[in-house]
């Protein structure tokens, strides 16, 4: 729903471990966080105009306006909730890790070196069969690898929907949070000015005539007013549900960029680079077998198959430290840690927000309650 399709209406709708020490450090002073004013200077000019006219439109003195006001958006923003809520609860991260674990657990177990500890070469030393043998694990293993992989690229589909998604919930969030802050702005407009016309009228008529039913008829009007105050009260607290929604649904979505990364990762980089060693290791017990034909050149196969050797370990080395250069960035980590530390302590900063309104606004019904009991003493006195 856009800025433009926003309507106000009165009806309804459906712990670490703990540390001693004798020398306390010095704490850091956070810098107090700037006030948010919600008045109409946040609304574009369309807005303001509905705020208007709508804040016309307001009774006070109609309990069930008061009572319905602004539920509309609560529900919204409640159902919202819910809808959000199942779509984190239905994701499990903690699968997809567990299929990197095992494809990990697979590469692993590949161990071309596990019979013999003299290299690759001398594995087939003594018998030919033990090429087939290597084949037959090589093939198993290749089959187990092609089935994580193809679990994992349906999880990165998953995962790329989801991110989508969550950017469609974000912009909703955004515009039930839009509604709910007019429907505060507009019912602040009416209450301010039922206290400046209405209920000085009452109380005005009240100190004139001197009679009890009068003194009494200001006195409801001015409960009329706090009771709708406490409404908006209510109606702030669910803007607040909704303020802190939106950096939640953004700490999910990077979630699932992440893991997504780590799946593009595995699957362009890890496994293709374990086939090719695989193919390789393949290629040279072959030409590991040619050379054990040649008996009358003993001298010189000795020479190749040490030679070879060589270059399968330069080869392997090489190759193990371009793979873990390409699967691990430590800066990106680094600075997504950061990215989320940072989006946290936002939420810290807007919660803390939410709770200096509160009180300030517990501070004000105070004093409007010590003000409205003097005033009607002063009228009977």
């Amino acid at each position: 729903m856009t800025n433009d399709e926003i309507k106000l209406t009165l009806e309804a709708e459906a712990p670490a471990a703990p540390t001693l020490t004798l020398t306390p450090e010095a704490v850091e002073e956070t810098p107090a966080a700037e006030p948010v004013v919600l008045d109409e200077s946040t609304l574009t000019p369309e807005e303001q105009k509905v705020v208007e006219e709508f804040a016309e439109k307001i009774d006070i003195t109609d309990s069930t306006v008061v009572l319905q006001y602004g539920s509309a958006a609560q529900k919204k923003i409640a159902s919202f909730s819910d809808t959000a809520l199942d779509k984190v609860r239905t994701k499990d991260l903690g699968e997809i890790g567990g299929e990197i674990a095992d494809l990990v657990v697979e590469l692993k177990g590949f161990d071309i070196d596990e019979t013999e500890k003299k290299g690759l070469f001398g594995f087939f030393k003594n018998s030919g069969n033990k090429l087939t043998a290597l084949k037959a694990r090589y093939d198993t293993a290749e089959q187990n690898v092609d089935k994580i992989a193809a679990a994992l690229e349906g999880h990165q589909v998953q995962l790329m929907k989801d991110v989508v998604m969550l950017d469609q919930l974000y912009a909703m969030n955004l515009s039930y949070h839009k509604e709910l802050s007019m429907y505060i702005i507009a019912g602040k407009k009416k209450l301010a000015q039922e206290r400046a016309t209405t209920l000085v009228e009452l109380q005005n008529k009240a100190k004139q005539t001197g009679l009890a039913e009068d003194a009494q008829a200001a006195n409801d009007f001015a409960q009329l007013c706090d009771n709708f105050e406490k409404k908006l009260h209510d109606l702030e607290l669910t803007r607040m549900v909704s303020i802190q929604m939106s950096p939640q649904i953004r700490l999910v979505q990077n979630n699932d960029k992440l893991m997504n990364d780590k799946i593009q990762s595995t699957l362009v980089n890890t496994i293709p680079l374990w086939k090719s060693q695989m193919i390789l290791a393949l290629g040279l017990a072959h030409s590991e077998q040619a050379v054990k034909a040649q008996r009358e050149v003993t001298d010189m196969t000795n020479e190749l198959l040490k030679k070879n050797a060589e270059k399968l370990k330069m080869s392997t080395i090489e190759t193990a430290r371009e793979s873990e250069r390409g699967i691990v960035d430590m800066e990106t980590l680094r600075a997504t840690n950061q990215s989320l530390i940072q989006t946290l302590d936002e939420v810290v900063k807007i919660q803390d927000e939410g709770r200096a309104k509160r009180r300030a606004a517990e501070e004000e019904l105070g004093k409007l309650e010590g003000e409205l009991k003097q005033k009607l003493l002063d009228i009977h006195g």
